[in-house]
């Protein structure tokens, strides 16, 4: 009782902040490097291809370690390991900074992801286990905010630090922000604490390997790095895991992720569909730069700024949000949100050479805004109805889903666009535009289609965490 008295003064009003700067440092970190991999290449001597062993590395890492964070928060307490989280991400930061190998960078790429993975659940496990339900959407939806514009300014910051500076600052602008964070978390975070369950050893070797051998699949399907036999092979492998997981968890006492969460009709409704919309959202920010600039012949600081709409939006309207899920519910945001969203998707294939800018800003900033409430809508209601014993199992679950359904969208949006380009090495630019309309007619399609998953969910669902109820009896 005693912290969580604590947690309401000075340490309640910090604390969304401490985990915002968290969740940017993450989030920047998956993009910032794709517009400098030519430089690095470069500098390590090594093809630019080859580079794409440091960008996956860290979503492997990531999607490995992040299950056991729940674990790890309930056995040795929030503060120390949302710490231990932030030192690893910025020794990790360091560490990248003074490579002067491939092989070394990827292992310091793992290292940061080993930090990345428990940053996220770990704080959002903080949050929910600070405030009440009913403050939870106005909360989470500020901590929501620098997770969306961290990927979007990534591809810009990059292209800024090469021009100006050394590609090796874009390791090192990460230090002064770690180390101000952990004076603030043994400050000011509070420290929760509950009996944790031994670690479920089998099921993390089950588990972590057969998505990181997914990811790995996504990752180089479409290359001609290996055979489609090879993948084939791979693919199946990583399912025997996934499928071996789910039956070792129906069987132990004590699962590394409770696979019973899913009986749970707003927990199956947001996990799910969260999975499946990211699957078209996901991929966005990857392929509309692409259109930009290959297609429109925009520079790469054009690009990154008609992305700052999107970023603009979502900062700007997060108050509306509560406001809206209080007076429409969950049921009702989350089928005509996600509608909105993939009939948005689809006008994206609308732009060409002839569209004017104004209209591409007012597009862009629409999308923003219901991309916003989506995120917010989704990552809150997952908590509505589990109790308080499995707000760890459940944020772990939800961070997971979240991480791999980003990697799976920028996969699927790449995989879509180089089906529709002839010859994605030598096509013109009209034939890039054609492509990757066809791109967002898939992905909106997608999109569209998750809203079955929310009709499951009914009318009442998710009301102690909107105030739907409160506000309906009201008014």
């Amino acid at each position: 009782m005693s912290e969580v008295m604590e947690a309401g003064t000075s340490g309640k009003r910090l604390l969304p902040w401490l985990v915002a700067v968290a969740f940017f440092m993450e989030s920047l970190d998956t993009t910032i490097l794709n517009t400098a991999v030519p430089a690095i290449a470069g500098a390590l001597k090594v093809a630019p291809l080859s580079m794409k062993a440091v960008l996956s590395s860290y979503t492997l890492s990531l999607a490995v370690f992040i299950p056991i964070s729940g674990w790890m928060a309930d056995r040795f307490g929030t503060r120390r390991v949302f710490a231990s989280a932030i030192g690893l991400f910025t020794l990790g930061s360091f560490l990248c900074g003074i490579s002067s190998d491939i092989h070394v960078l990827v292992a310091c790429r793992v290292l940061q992801g080993c930090g990345g993975a428990m940053m996220v659940p770990v704080g959002r496990l903080t949050m929910v286990r600070t405030f009440a339900r009913s403050e939870l959407i106005r909360a989470m939806s500020f901590v929501a905010i620098p997770a969306l514009i961290g990927p979007m300014l990534g591809p810009i910051a990059g292209g800024l630090i090469v021009g100006y500076f050394h590609w090796r600052v874009i390791f090192f602008v990460n230090l002064p922000i770690g180390l101000a964070g952990l004076c603030l978390v043994y400050l000011h975070l509070p420290d929760y604490r509950e009996k944790s369950a031994p670690l479920d050893t089998i099921g993390f070797i089950l588990f972590g390997s057969g998505i990181a051998l997914l990811s790995y699949v996504l990752e180089v399907f479409g290359e001609h790095t290996l055979s489609l036999r090879e993948i084939l092979g791979l693919l199946a492998v990583s399912i025997l895991l996934l499928a071996g997981y789910g039956l070792h968890a129906a069987k132990t006492a004590f699962p590394l992720l409770s696979l019973s969460l899913f009986r749970i009709r707003t927990f199956r409704a947001a996990v799910n569909g969260s999975f499946f919309t990211r699957l078209g959202l996901g991929g966005i920010p990857f392929i509309l730069p692409l259109l930009y600039q290959v297609g429109l012949g925009f520079t790469p600081i054009q690009s990154g700024l008609l992305m700052t709409p999107q970023a603009i939006a979502a900062m700007s309207l997060k108050l509306t949000m509560p406001k809206i899920l209080a007076r429409v519910g969950y049921r009702g945001v989350l089928i005509s949100n996600t509608l909105i969203l993939g009939l948005m998707i689809i006008l994206f294939a609308t732009i060409g050479v002839h569209t004017p800018v104004w209209l591409i800003v007012i597009q862009t900033f629409c999308f923003g805004f219901f991309t916003s409430l989506q995120y917010t809508s989704m990552n809150t209601l997952v908590y509505a109805d589990v109790s308080e014993e499995e707000t760890s199992s459940t944020s772990t679950i939800a961070s997971t889903t979240q991480q791999m359904a980003i990697s799976f969208g920028v996969a699927t949006a790449s995989l879509a666009t180089a089906f529709f380009v002839p010859d994605r090495f030598h096509s013109s630019p009209p034939e890039m535009i054609r492509g990757i309309h066809q791109a967002f007619l898939v992905l909106g399609g997608l999109t569209i289609f998750s809203t079955l998953i929310f009709s499951d969910l009914q009318s009442g669902d998710g009301d102690n965490v909107s105030q739907h109820k409160v506000s309906h009896h009201t008014e």
